[in-house]
């Protein structure tokens, strides 16, 4: 087992935090921009910081304990985790009040701003340079992390002031494509399918399991409701020119 040096550990679980803390203030902003009132918008934060918080600290345990064990446990836990996750995520984001919440004006920068801190990705570059990750997977995954958070804050605003929603579009599809390149070379290194020197071990132990398990499932869920956002409000002035047109008609 790797113990990395204590500025890793914080550089992993500050970038997954902020993340976290970002997506809340978001859900935050939304409500009340919809009119929700600051006492609603307030609950839903909090819970969304329940949530994730109490995630976050569940997978923590898992990880310190070695379930996530890529090596040699016998079921795939970590892939289990990060998919019931995202399906969580993804389900609860159909909540009414939590749902009114994410279609509201300017959500979609609001959206895109938490994958700011994704440049915190170069830990899996000096994870490569202390020769505990292999270069087929640190490579990818920490440069690409890096361009999705330099990306992310042009994006947002650009969003902000009204335009930009290809550009926005095309980040999504970055940032997706990043998260599932990482994802499967990832599995495959780390469960043995492919042979590299030094092992992904490390992707299964604390802190940087945190990332697949907690970090990678909620950005996915960002970028699939962004995109979402998205397609519905490039979808709406067609609605609306076919409301009028009944109407005069």
């Amino acid at each position: 087992m790797y113990d990395p040096p204590a500025y890793l550990w914080l550089m992993i679980i500050a970038g997954t935090a902020a993340i976290a803390a970002t997506t809340c203030v978001a859900l935050y902003g939304g409500a009340v921009h919809v009119g929700l009132g600051r006492r609603r918008a307030g609950l839903i934060a909090g819970a969304a910081a329940v949530l994730l918080g109490g995630w976050f600290t569940a997978s923590a345990l898992i990880g310190g304990h070695g379930w996530y064990d890529t090596q040699h446990s016998q079921a795939p836990w970590m892939p289990v985790a990060a998919a019931a996750f995202l399906a969580t995520l993804l389900a609860l984001s159909r909540i009414p009040a939590v749902a009114r919440a994410i279609a509201a004006p300017g959500m979609g920068s609001r959206l895109v701003l938490p994958h700011t801190f994704r440049v915190a990705g170069v830990f899996f570059l000096l994870y490569l340079v202390f020769g505990q990750l292999p270069a087929l997977f640190a490579v990818p995954a920490g440069l690409g992390d890096i361009a999705v958070g330099i990306a992310a804050p042009l994006a947002a605003a650009r969003l902000a002031q009204g335009t930009g929603r290809r550009a926005a579009v095309w980040f999504n599809a970055l940032g997706i494509t990043d998260l599932a390149v990482a994802l499967v070379i990832g599995a495959l290194t780390g469960y043995g399918l492919l042979a590299v020197t030094p092992s992904s071990a490390p992707i299964s132990e604390l802190p940087l399991v945190l990332v697949p398990t907690v970090g990678v499932p909620l950005m996915l869920a960002l970028h699939i409701t962004s995109l979402s956002g998205l397609k519905r409000n490039s979808m709406r002035p067609v609605g609306v020119l076919a409301a009028r047109t009944t109407m005069k008609v």
